[in-house]
């Protein structure tokens, strides 16, 4: 890896910091990740006239909006179709139902769906429209109208795709190979970053080159994604990491961290198995890890030939594990897939050559909802491999170009239920700016959903959270940043934070202990799934919250790093960021517990008062499914916290044994915008072009 050289157009000098100089770049605002949300929020704010900035980021080329997708990506926005009736209220009330979302927030999703959405389509991101110009949606989960597009597999692809085509042509600078390691406050308010430069050598570091870079900036745009790292089982693409953990460490609250979202994934290569890789009805087998004694299991419990076809087809509808279709619905399979994988330590594959059952495949079985879909797609016989490639050719090519290649003409397909999304994240507030004055956390950082939201919403989300966030800055936030001998006295103590950790862990590795960064990575990935995965209880996150707290507590004894390997190094910092992450999330869940939280959205929380899954069948429908361990026994929530938001921070982020402090507060409610009186808006937007702080 070659040593990036630092754009010549921007403002860079060296501080002074700990005895080595280190590079800083002085800007008005500072862009962390290059997905669509960070592209997005570039591209904003130099079209509303603030130019003075900077791109940073870890690895251009990684990331959920450039490297993950579906059997067809969707995105969500107001209805550009037909005669349907809908409006931005119905839209923001649908994103505000489920459950635990600010108001404020879901109105102004709704409000700039179709401003965020066109803006893509004058970029060039080619969403289908008919001959007369409108854009035709389907519908998606959550969704009451057909409010869904999609460009297919790779939409946020193409997304980022042409919004960087545009950040290049406005010729704004981005500095690839820069892992963030602290945000930088002072007061309360973000003053700028202390970044790793991945691409600096131990040699280049011993010749006197910093292995650290420094911006200094009025405001931060974070756009790091949501803590991908934290899991083991995930289907978020390998090399992206998120940086969650510096925000908690410089004070910033998350908000319904508890809110994971989890499906049905293949694992090598990481791909959501959503949509018509489940519509075309693939049978479900389980190997031992040698692949040997294959069996479909799902037999077990769903030995009704027609039932268990109908819910593998609703799994394309219904991709994510939804625990309100648990107990008799499609997410049963989520359940049984659960089973196999974790508590019988067996392998999944979905093999698409063979219809389940081995039976000839008779659609008459099906109930009518799938029956007319797949009557409508002309995919009413043969195997689901024919069924596919007759449905979504697109799907099938999708696998032969991964790596590694998949042929599902004859390849079984490896798959578990994998974390895929965190509908929380790190609390805003109606401009994406959070309770650190002058941080925006945007994209999947950025705690903007509720407990559930329709499929799609989540690549508006990262348009409409960026465009507010530059109206804000470009507006709000103009001027220099923090004179340039102040700024030095803040980055001081990350510095010296940063050079002791590498320190220690290097002179363990002298001291004859080996590399510990790789094992250790897998480790606390490995252990978050096992106790705060979909399924969980009060006993195993407590457990893991033990561990994970030992961990931080023994970081400078237990962690090993050979300082020649850049990719140690990082991993170093990375582990540290994952496990304050770690620890914030494990004592959210623990406080939601004892809020009397029960089982919600994607996760199933172990109650033994509660019930088992049903057989749902037959002459006792509601017969509890026999086989079942005992942690598949849940009560549902039913709403109960529906109007209360769960935040969580750090008491002291500087504490050297970390305490974190939950609270509930009322969700913030839909505003009222039914009497703006026109010529009233007017007379204000001519004032303040709209931008009014919360």
């Amino acid at each position: 890896m070659k040593t990036q050289e630092l754009p010549e157009q921007l403002n860079i000098d060296s501080l002074p910091v700990e005895g080595m100089d280190i590079p800083c770049i002085t800007v008005n605002t500072v862009v962390v990740g290059t997905g669509s949300a960070g592209y997005c929020a570039a591209e904003r704010l130099v079209q509303y006239g603030q130019d003075d900035l900077v791109i940073v980021t870890d690895r251009v080329a990684t990331g959920s909006s450039r490297n993950a997708g579906s059997d067809k990506q969707t995105y969500y926005k107001l209805t550009l179709a037909g005669g349907e009736p809908d409006s931005v209220l119905d839209m923001a009330q649908t994103l505000y139902a489920g459950g635990a979302m600010d108001g404020d927030n879901a109105l102004a999703e709704a409000a700039l769906s179709a401003q965020a959405f066109m803006h893509l389509v004058d970029l060039g991101v080619p969403f289908p429209r008919n001959a007369f110009g409108e854009y035709v949606g389907y519908k998606t989960d959550h969704d009451p109208r057909q409010r869904a597009t999609s460009v297919g597999p790779y939409t946020s692809r193409a997304m980022v795709q042409q919004l960087e085509k545009k950040v290049a042509a406005d010729g704004t600078a981005t500095i690839d190979n820069a892992r963030i390691l602290s945000i930088l406050t002072r007061d309360g308010e973000a003053v700028g970053l202390l970044c790793l430069r991945r691409d600096v050598s131990e040699d280049e570091v011993a010749a006197g080159k910093s292995r650290y870079l420094l911006v200094r900036a009025k405001s931060v745009v974070y756009a790091t994604g949501g803590p991908a790292g934290m899991y083991y089982r995930s289907v978020f693409p390998r090399g992206q990491w998120g940086a969650s953990g510096a925000a908690y460490l410089a004070g910033a609250r998350g908000k319904n961290l508890t809110e994971w979202q989890f499906g049905l994934s293949s694992i090598a290569p990481r791909w959501n198995v959503s949509g018509t890789y489940m519509q075309v009805i693939p049978r479900f087998v389980s190997t031992d890890q040698d692949g040997n004694d294959e069996r479909e299991f799902l037999t077990e419990a769903i030995s009704d030939y027609g039932r268990q076809l109908s819910m593998i087809f609703l799994k394309g509808y219904q991709w994510p594990f939804d625990i309100r279709k648990a107990r008799d619905g499609s997410s049963l399979i989520d359940l049984l897939v659960y089973r196999e994988t974790v508590l019988r330590g067996r392998r999944v594959f979905l093999d698409f050559t063979r219809n389940p059952m081995d039976r000839d495949f008779d659609i008459e079985t099906l109930i009518p909802e799938a029956r007319e879909y797949l009557e409508r797609a002309g995919a009413t016989t043969g195997t689901p491999i024919e069924r596919l490639r007759a449905m979504n050719e697109p799907a099938y090519q999708l696998y032969l170009e991964k790596n590694p290649y998949i042929d599902l003409e004859k390849d079984l397909l490896e798959v578990d239920v994998c974390v895929q999304h965190n509908n929380g994240g790190l609390t805003v507030d109606a401009w994406w700016q959070s309770n650190v004055e002058g941080l925006f956390p945007v994209g999947e950082a950025a705690g903007a959903h509720g407990v559930y939201r329709p499929g799609g919403s989540a690549l508006n989300s990262t348009q409409v959270g960026a465009t507010r966030a530059a109206q804000f800055i470009a507006a709000r936030r103009t001027g220099e940043p923090l004179p340039r001998e102040e700024f030095r006295a803040v980055a001081q103590a990350a510095v010296s934070q940063a050079q002791q950790m590498l320190g220690q862990a290097g002179a363990n590795f002298e001291a004859g202990q080996e590399d510990s960064t790789h094992q250790t990575l897998l480790d606390i990935q490995a252990l978050m799934s096992e106790k705060a995965g979909p399924i969980r209880s009060r006993a195993s996150v407590e457990e893991g919250l033990e561990q994970i707290g030992q961990y931080l507590a023994q970081f400078g004894e237990r962690l090993s790093v050979d300082r020649s390997s850049r990719r140690s190094v990082e991993r170093l910092y990375l582990i540290h960021d994952i496990l304050v992450s770690q620890f914030v999330y494990l004592n959210a869940m623990i406080d939601y517990l004892d809020h009397g939280g029960l089982s919600r959205g994607s996760v199933l929380y172990t109650d033994p008062e509660g019930k088992l899954p049903y057989a749902g069948y037959g002459d006792q429908p509601e017969a509890e499914l026999q086989g079942l361990d005992e942690d598949f026994r849940f009560c549902l929530d039913g709403g109960a916290l529906d109007e209360e938001i769960q935040e969580v921070g750090l008491a002291d982020p500087a504490a050297k044994q970390l305490e974190v402090q939950c609270q509930w507060r009322a969700r913030r409610p839909l505003p009222d915008t039914s009497q703006d009186f026109f010529e009233n808006i007017w007379r204000q937007f001519r004032e303040d072009s709209g931008v009014r702080p919360s």
